[in-house]
């Protein structure tokens, strides 16, 4: 029998703590990465003076694995895309074409300002060349972070992109069937089977693979991992962008009396499903919900698959119920905390969600649940954690453009405001950046 489930819970009613305040009182999990920079580094500095070779090593010591290639053969893309179960692959297809209408309305357009007669400047969006996309194994299958890369970063019109994941031991090396197939239907060429902190390095320094060829580096590399990948990509930020270190996956609830109890204990599981560090977190003005909430939990755990996995989640540090005296406090709370997922369900959702602030993704009432979103709804799922979400967005085209601002000035739209460069340089101590000015004009007066 299972036993009954009670999240913590915070008090905060009849309380007005500041935003500082909040943010130390509300379940809150997450990982050490320095804790682990003394491992990571020496892989990372491995792959990168002896490239394919050592990251094949790390492979065969986390993966239990060393596959024939790092480049996955394209035939085995076209084998796992033809073995796929039909339903499985109807609905990755129904996600692509989700993703891609969302995705396809967020390139942005260049623009030209005309700041003066005979002086423009240019904003211009250009895609990175070359990105590399991972994609985590662990303990589940996610050809759906597969679509949630691949589809923006085509969307941005990038040229080159590879897609990483671990090598499996029941695959014979290669990444899950799944994610092969995923990465097929999207048009991908390019799969490399390395996982963790060798992915990442591998990915950064590229290589050549076994059969002699070019593993070409990337200039930015996007998707979630565990705490190794995400110190590989603190290690290697700078010699390429990185997305964002993600932690252990996050849902809060803001929910009132209105809201159905079943409904919000099925999502809070759903995000604790993931990992024994996710964090799932109850907002709520309501003592009674909280409690139904609980008694949900309980009758749901008896049921699901991964039931120690999600109670180890769910009784964690990082997840409680939050008790608010109305749900305007609530809305300061759930600011504070900055979700990855905030869903809201309360009367008058719609106007709710208005008013948030922070969240990486907001789902609004009580039939647009964060699974959803994880799948099919045409959003990104590769959002900000760790409360990232106050200052930072998730994965979108943006992520994969550059803006570049081009600058053209005429002779007499320079002389015009030659004066006010120079006495600017002047007044910095930077006389040459006024001469460089003056030098133009000198020959001519």
């Amino acid at each position: 029998m299972t036993s009954r489930i009670e999240l913590a819970r915070v008090d905060l009613r009849g309380r007005t703590p500041t935003t500082a305040q909040l943010r130390t009182a509300l379940p809150r999990g997450g990982v050490d990465v320095d804790s682990v920079l003394h491992q990571v580094q020496p892989m990372v500095e491995a792959v990168r003076d002896r490239g394919a070779a050592a990251a094949l090593e790390f492979g065969a010591k986390f993966d239990g694995v060393t596959p024939e290639s790092v480049r996955v053969p394209a035939n085995r893309l076209a084998t796992a895309l033809d073995e796929l179960d039909p339903a499985v692959r109807t609905a990755l297809e129904v996600a692509i074409e989700r993703t891609r209408t969302v995705h396809a309305d967020q390139r942005r357009t260049d623009t030209t300002t005309q700041v003066v007669s005979g002086g423009t400047v240019t904003e211009r969006w250009v895609p990175v060349e070359r990105v590399g996309l991972y994609v985590p194994g662990g303990n589940a299958v996610y050809p759906s972070s597969v679509v949630m890369n691949v589809v923006p970063a085509q969307a941005a019109g990038v040229d080159s992109l590879v897609v990483a994941s671990p090598p499996q031991q029941q695959f014979g090396g290669l990444p899950h069937p799944t994610i092969l197939a995923a990465a097929r239907l999207l048009g991908v060429e390019e799969v490399w089977a390395v996982g963790g902190a060798q992915a990442v390095a591998l990915l950064s320094y590229g290589g050549t693979d076994t059969d002699g060829t070019d593993l070409l580096p990337v200039d930015l590399i996007t998707g979630p991992g565990n705490i190794y990948v995400t110190a590989a990509k603190r290690l290697c930020r700078g010699l390429v962008g990185i997305d964002a270190e993600a932690g252990p996956t996050e849902i809060a609830v803001l929910a009132d009396a209105t809201a159905d109890p079943v409904h919000v204990a099925a999502d809070l599981i759903s995000q604790a499903e993931h990992d024994v560090l996710a964090a799932s977190v109850l907002v709520t003005d309501s003592p009674e919900l909280a409690d139904a909430v609980d008694a949900a939990l309980t009758a749901q755990l008896s049921v699901v698959k991964h039931a120690d996995r999600v109670t180890t989640a769910l009784t964690g540090t990082q997840s409680g119920t939050v008790l608010v005296d109305d749900i305007d406090q609530g809305l300061r709370v759930v600011n504070a905390y900055a979700a990855e997922h905030l869903e809201i369900q309360t009367a008058d959702a719609t106007g709710v969600a208005a008013r948030v602030r922070s969240a990486g993704a907001i789902f609004v009432g009580p039939y647009a649940p964060v699974s959803l979103g994880d799948y099919c709804a045409g959003s990104n799922h590769v959002l900000p954690t760790a409360g990232c979400a106050r200052h930072s967005s998730g994965l979108s085209v943006q992520t994969f453009l550059r803006g570049i601002h081009v600058v053209e000035y005429s002779e007499s739209a320079l002389k015009d405001v030659a004066g006010h460069v120079v006495a600017l340089a002047d007044a910095e101590d930077l006389p040459a950046h006024g001469q460089a000015v003056r030098a133009r004009f000198e020959a001519l007066s």
